[in-house]
């Protein structure tokens, strides 16, 4: 080769910016508690979250600590079997309080695990037929355990108004990346996430519509109580969070139903979720077909990590006797809960109290 000959050279690569991350977390709490928004369809969002119990229970958490009443080295005890139980151990691991959690057979073994490892402390109790069925039997552990540990801490997410004063903060950000929403759905448990977001955001615009999803067996809104196999919803005790004249309709949603749009929900559209973010997919997708000029958010709780055993799994779902299939008729309109049956219902709620609407006082 002589010197006037050159060799070939690739073209210089194109300079591709590195992303830069906006902030550095202070810690994983601070991460992981709000959602991300995500765009489904045209007129439906996602407030997808991996662990939204984790807002309130750290939320739960700062307000004790401000007022006084947690100080390092109090025993905190609450009763869950789900999420909120993760996201509570999740805080007081990190915070040094010792954690005991009352909870029963809905938690895994898996769940479970992770708990211990974050060095909860885990009692389950069953059902023996008491008032409030097994969550009124967790509550009444609690109150045993209270009199054993006078200086402990209860956070009592069923009744603390810091649950749904948390939610604030999710409203600011979707109010900052979506500007006003017209109708909000998401599942109902304790009543925090729907109560407290939808305060939030009626703030900007109070004409809001708000959805709340139940389940066949809970007690929340009116029917009577019975087995709930579609569980992280619903409740066999009506939470004093839930302010019932906030919602303007609430749906029932069978496990089968529920099950389906969850696998839907990750067919469609790579959302890997939980099922009782199945059963917000399930009403959310069906109010925004039907509202196209509305703009609908519906509430996504947790991931579907937990339940790769239980709901994605075909061999779980034989021998639970359960066939995910899809409701194309959409829900059955009622005028009561009693006639909710055991299929997808719908009932106009109309921003009543619980008493206007099933005739019955709330339960003592």
């Amino acid at each position: 080769m002589t010197e006037t000959q050159s060799i070939a050279q690739p073209p210089p690569a194109p300079h591709i910016p590195v992303p830069q991350a906006e902030e550095v977390y202070r810690s994983v709490l601070e991460a992981t508690e709000l959602p991300r928004i995500i765009r489904v369809t045209d007129n439906l969002y996602a407030a997808a979250f991996s662990l939204m119990k984790l807002l309130p229970a750290r939320y739960i958490i700062d307000r004790a600590e401000a007022a006084g009443v947690l100080t390092p080295g109090t025993p905190v005890i609450e009763t869950s079997s789900g999420t909120f139980g993760l996201g509570l151990a999740m805080v007081c691991r990190l915070r040094g309080y010792p954690l005991t959690i009352v909870g029963d057979s809905a938690i895994d073994d898996d769940l479970r695990n992770r708990l211990q490892l974050l060095g909860a402390r885990v009692e389950l109790v069953e059902d023996h037929g008491a008032p409030g069925g097994i969550q009124g039997a967790r509550l009444a552990r609690i109150a045993e355990l209270q009199q054993e540990f006078p200086e402990s801490f209860v956070p009592g997410q069923y009744d603390n108004p810091a649950n749904p004063a948390a939610y604030a903060m999710v409203g600011d950000l979707v109010t900052r990346t979506l500007g006003e929403v017209d109708c909000l759905v998401g599942p109902v448990g304790s009543g925090g996430s729907t109560c407290g977001l939808a305060a939030s955001l009626r703030l900007r615009k109070p004409s809001l519509h708000l959805v709340g999803v139940d389940t066949h067996g809970s007690i929340i809104f009116g029917p009577a109580e019975g087995r709930r196999v579609l569980r992280g919803l619903g409740s066999s005790i009506i939470p004093g969070n839930v302010e019932h004249a906030a919602y303007d309709e609430v749906h029932w949603v069978s496990p089968a139903e529920a099950f389906h749009a969850t696998h839907e929900l990750y067919r469609e559209n790579g959302l890997f979720m939980g099922p009782t973010s199945g059963a917000s997919f399930q009403v959310a997708s069906w109010w925004a077909q039907r509202n196209p000029y509305s703009t609908t958010l519906m509430v996504l709780p947790d991931e579907g990590y937990r339940y790769q055993s239980t709901v994605y799994s075909s061999s779980w779902l034989d021998e639970s006797g359960i066939v995910p299939v899809a409701n194309t008729d959409g829900p059955h309109v009622i005028e009561h809960p009693d006639e909710a049956g055991d299929t997808w219902s719908r009932l106009i709620w109309a921003r009543r109290s619980y008493g206007s609407v099933t005739g019955r006082e709330l339960p003592a």
